[in-house]
C-alpha cells in the first residue's frame, strides 16, 4: 500500500480514541508554545485528515485541509475560550476548510463543464458492484459533505446550513437525495449487505 510522505496512514479505528487533551496543553498552546502546538497536531490529525478525506474527492486535498486546519489552530488558538472540547472547535475549522475547497472546485468545474464530463459521469453506472465508500464517491461533493457532516459527526441540518452558507431546507433535501441515490448504488451491487 502506498502511504502520502506528508502524513501517515490512518485507520478508521483512530476515530474512537479519545480527542481530550489537557488543559495544561492548551494553555501552552495559547502562548505559542511549539511543543505544546506540535502536542495539539499529533492529537488531532488523524480525526482532521479522515474528516477531510470523507468530505473531499482525493488524499491531497486532504492532506492540504489538514495543513490548513492547523495553520488556522497556531493562528487562532489564543482566541479558543475553552467552551466545550477542542475537538469540537477544530473539527469546526476542518469542515469549514473543506467546504471553501468544495466551494473553489465547484466554480472551476463549472467554468470548464464540457460533454465530455457528461459522458463521463454517465459511464460511472457500469460499475454496479461497489461498497459504501465508492457510492459515496458518487455523490456530489456538495452531497457527501452534508452526508458525512450529518449522519457521522452529527451535525443538525441548522449548523450545515450555517457552514455551507445555505438554507436548512438545503441541507435537508442534499441529505435525502444523496440518501436515496446511495440506496440505488448499493442496492444495484448484486445483494450486498448494507
Amino acid at each position: 500500500m502506498r502511504r502520502s510522505p506528508r502524513v501517515p496512514h490512518h485507520s478508521f479505528q483512530e476515530m474512537t480514541i479519545s480527542l481530550t487533551v489537557p488543559d495544561i496543553l492548551v494553555a501552552r498552546a495559547k502562548t505559542g508554545d511549539l511543543e505544546a502546538l506540535e502536542a495539539l497536531y499529533r492529537a488531532f490529525e488523524a480525526p482532521v485528515y479522515n474528516l477531510a478525506r470523507r468530505m473531499l474527492r482525493n488524499a491531497e486535498d486532504a492532506e492540504d485541509v489538514l495543513q490548513e486546519t492547523f495553520l488556522e489552530v497556531v493562528r487562532s488558538i489564543r482566541h479558543y475560550r475553552g467552551e466545550g472540547h477542542l475537538w469540537g472547535w477544530v473539527r469546526q475549522i476542518a469542515a469549514s476548510k473543506a467546504l471553501m475547497r468544495i466551494r473553489r472546485e465547484q466554480v472551476r468545474e463549472a467554468e470548464s463543464f464540457d460533454e465530455a464530463t457528461a459522458a463521463g459521469r454517465a459511464g460511472l453506472n457500469v460499475v454496479q458492484a461497489m461498497d459504501l465508500e465508492r457510492a459515496m464517491q458518487e455523490l456530489s461533493e456538495t452531497s457527501r459533505s452534508v452526508v458525512w457532516l450529518h449522519d457521522v459527526e452529527g451535525y443538525t441540518h441548522e449548523e450545515i446550513a450555517e457552514m455551507m452558507g445555505k438554507t436548512v431546507s438545503f441541507s435537508k433535501s442534499q441529505l435525502a437525495r444523496a440518501h436515496t441515490k446511495l440506496r440505488r448504488t448499493l442496492g444495484a451491487g448484486a445483494g450486498t449487505e448494507g
